[in-house]
């Protein structure tokens, strides 16, 4: 089963990738992982790539494209993937349906998990951290005993500056105005299958794997 799995900062997306990997036994391939992996076996495309991680710049999409596609190549894949964080553009979308026809193979499921924005401020902004002895809590789904003070030391909670609702607004609405593209693309294409991310994470995992193996029948 060839999957990509979409859906914005604080759907869960981490969870339910753990899951499917597990349940269907294929690989998650995130680029951020394709890329170490490329760099740390030297690969011609892995060196390019290092040269511009190394300056802080943006990898081209003709070697981000390349280093998906060697890894998709690898033996772990041959049952099938789990393309986590990529394609993030409609021209990387393309590439990647190019490289899977070179491969004999398609692309069978784009999963989106749906939050709604609302939703994925509050569970964003409500970390927060002991300035002692770093445990996490949250003010809704995780709270300590006493607001404010860590339940292990007493220390003193707080929040990280990229966790305040302006830069969380931030980051969510640049996910929204780049996925809604690919989200028509894989409409268009017969294969965007979304699932309601604000229930149950097992209730989450049960429609997940009822639309996976409805698939691949």
């Amino acid at each position: 089963m060839n999957i990509i799995l979409m859906g914005p900062p604080g759907a869960g997306k981490g969870t339910q990738a753990e899951y499917i990997v597990q349940q269907f036994q294929i690989p998650h391939i995130s680029t951020g992982d394709a890329f170490r992996l490329a760099m740390k076996e030297k690969t011609d495309l892995g060196l390019k790539a290092q040269e511009f991680v190394n300056k802080g710049l943006y990898v081209p999409d003709e070697i981000t494209n390349g280093i998906v596609k060697e890894r998709l190549q690898q033996p772990d894949c041959a049952n099938g993937f789990l393309l986590d964080g990529f394609p993030r553009t409609i021209s990387q979308a393309d590439a990647l349906t190019a490289m899977l026809d070179e491969m004999d193979k398609k692309l069978e499921l784009a999963l989106n998990i749906k939050v709604d924005r609302a939703l994925l401020l509050a569970r964003l902004t409500g970390r927060r951290i002991c300035k002692e002895c770093g445990a996490t809590y949250h003010v809704i789904f995780n709270p300590p005993a006493q607001e404010g003070t860590c339940d292990k030391c007493a220390g003193e909670l707080y929040q990280r500056s990229d966790d305040t609702e302006e830069k969380v607004g931030t980051r969510l609405d640049e996910y929204i105005s780049k996925t809604t593209p690919l989200l028509q693309y894989y409409q268009d294409a017969g294969i965007l299958k979304e699932v309601d991310g604000e229930r149950d994470i097992d209730k989450v995992k049960l429609d997940i794997y009822e639309l996976i193996r409805g698939q691949s029948i």
